[in-house]
């Protein structure tokens, strides 16, 4: 679908993703429950940031079809975990989430994919009673900074196609999915139970007496905010002004270390039934922030893109 698009204009966009949406919509309802912030959440999180966007971007990628664009391409990747796609579904799983507590084991996390996998692999011989394997640990920061790139590339594309005067419909149609696809794991980042061992029921010493039963993930994510947020709850929520960010790895990080911060808290408010039924004052404030702290942060990623695509590229080196 996506890739398809880049031979359209934008205009037609947006009825490609009605044809995509009318037949995805269901298998999607079937099995989303299990996946972050599900159906919902996810395409709240890329709209929000669409909106959000400053007036500086182009208009191609604040325009109704492109923000319509974004809102589906959102829940993606989630699309991409069938069982009837089990070499995708193996290959991208880990990109969803990462266990801090143990990729932490590592020291100071490599920038770069395979540094981490090698960095995992001599930590898991100082900690033989662990499985500090890529599938195990996530792999969540480094498909976000790899599509940040991507994203960047495309952006620098468009501009030399522009002052060329050439055709950039293609290069538009990119950009949107590529931003599309990346806001989904930027909202994985926002969801503290997918920064954390403690995704789906606590384990270990639990003193403060948890709850250790397989549903507090999907009731979160998933069932909570479809029955009980609504997208003009969390509008307000999302950041005024814009952000070019420095240091886009260390940035995100940090990001996803808050995250990670409000794993416990998470726990608290489940344990006060502030997911259960419609919930609680504090439970819908909670999941509100987080939405909104998703949408804030992709809009951030999208506008630093937008931004540095106008920096020099180093001159090639073979």
């Amino acid at each position: 679908m996506g890739r398809s698009g880049y031979t359209f204009g934008m205009k037609k966009i947006a009825g490609l993703v009605r044809v995509a949406a009318a037949v995805a919509l269901v298998p999607v309802m079937l099995v989303q429950q299990s996946f972050a912030w599900g159906l919902d959440g996810h395409m709240m999180v890329n709209r929000l940031a669409g909106e959000a966007l400053p007036k500086d971007v182009p208009e191609f990628l604040r325009s109704p079809a492109a923000v319509n664009a974004l809102e589906y391409y959102g829940p993606d990747p989630d699309r991409w975990r069938e069982s009837s796609e089990p070499e995708l579904n193996a290959a991208q799983a880990p990109e969803h989430f990462i266990d801090l507590e143990w990729a932490d084991l590592v020291g100071t996390l490599p920038r770069k994919r395979y540094d981490f996998v090698r960095a995992l692999a001599e930590a898991q011989k100082a900690h033989p009673e662990l499985t500090l394997t890529p599938e195990k640990v996530g792999l969540q920061p480094y498909v976000t900074m790899e599509l940040w790139q991507r994203l960047k590339v495309a952006m620098r594309q468009y501009r030399t196609l522009s002052a060329a005067k050439q055709d950039t419909k293609p290069t538009e149609a990119e950009i949107v999915f590529l931003a599309g696809w990346m806001g989904h794991y930027v909202g994985d980042g926002s969801m503290p139970l997918h920064t954390s061992i403690q995704y789906n029921g606590w384990t270990g010493a639990n003193p403060n007496r948890y709850t250790t039963l397989h549903k507090i993930h999907s009731q979160f994510e998933s069932v909570f905010v479809k029955d009980d947020v609504k997208i003009g709850d969390v509008r307000p929520l999302v950041a005024k002004e814009p952000l070019v960010m420095g240091d886009v790895f260390d940035d995100y990080m940090k990001y996803l270390r808050h995250s990670n911060s409000l794993v416990e808290k998470t726990y608290q408010l489940e344990k006060a039934g502030a997911f259960t039924g419609a919930g609680t004052p504090e439970g819908k404030a909670f999941v509100d922030e987080r939405l909104a702290a998703g949408a804030t942060e992709l809009r951030d990623m999208i506008y630093t893109a937008w931004v540095r695509s106008a920096d020099p590229v180093p001159p090639y080196k073979p």
